[in-house]
């Protein structure tokens, strides 16, 4: 998992929310006891899985110590706790297993998603978000100029291109083991503001490797090589703003 900065990930915070609010409202109507949301961050969501389901237990997890400080900080009524959340285990298993951009980040989703399916108890529901715009140019100028020099050594077997995979991928993986599955791709338009707004976004997601893996120097040469063809590809609109499209996956798993 990359170093976080609580900061510059809030900055376009709607934007960020609203995947997570769009799968909440999804989630069928059930009666959690046990909640665990997995890469909580700093906690917004966490505490609003709290308040629509006031009688569950809900537990936050996350790698980052900085995340974690910030929504402890938010005084709510889930408990959150600093976990690993590729080896994370529920113990009982939980009734709503929930995770909103995470997942991406971690490795081998064939053994991963099915691991995760037992950790729900019979009846509950995994319910996962996930961004699916690596495809986009956002992303794949990150590959193009971490293959190049002299970025191409420090950043070797740091970053993971293609990290999520189709959905019907996830469809063929989760069939077996679910009763009810429901997977959905949904293309959010989102109309940023401010200056080199796309570069402000991926440095507080997916540039976040990068910036973990070079030192001063080969940072500053490449977020400016990055920040050229950005504007190149995400040129600004009339009115100032500057359209970011972004497609996110979202499954709902019930066993």
């Amino acid at each position: 998992m990359p170093s976080w900065d609580p900061a510059q990930y809030a900055k376009f915070g709607d934007h960020r929310l609203r995947p997570a609010l769009d799968l909440i409202g999804r989630i069928p109507d059930i009666d959690p006891r046990r909640i665990a949301d997995l890469g909580c961050g700093a906690g917004e969501i966490t505490e609003m899985l709290a308040a629509r389901w006031p009688g569950a237990e809900v537990v936050g997890l996350d790698s980052s110590p900085d995340m974690l400080k910030k929504s402890r900080a938010l005084n709510g009524r889930a408990e959150y706790v600093e976990s690993d959340v590729a080896s994370w285990t529920a113990l009982p298993p939980v009734d709503l297993l929930f995770s909103n951009a995470c997942l991406q980040w971690l490795p081998d989703h064939a053994r991963l998603f099915p691991r995760l399916v037992g950790q729900v108890a019979g009846g509950g529901v995994l319910a996962v978000q996930m961004p699916h715009n690596h495809d986009q140019p956002s992303h794949r100028i990150i590959q193009r100029l971490s293959d190049e020099a002299p970025f191409k050594g420090p950043l070797a077997g740091k970053l993971r291109h293609d990290p999520v995979d189709a959905p019907g991928i996830y469809w063929r993986m989760l069939k077996p083991i679910t009763a009810k599955l429901d997977i959905w791709e949904v293309d959010y338009l989102q109309a940023l503001a401010g200056d080199d707004p796309v570069l402000n976004w991926t440095m507080g997601t997916a540039l976040r490797p990068v910036l973990d893996a070079l030192d001063e120097t080969l940072r500053s040469q490449f977020v400016e090589k990055y920040r050229e063809g950005l504007r190149a590809a995400y040129p600004r609109e009339a009115d100032g703003s500057t359209l970011f499209p972004f497609r996110r996956l979202f499954i709902l798993a019930a066993r």
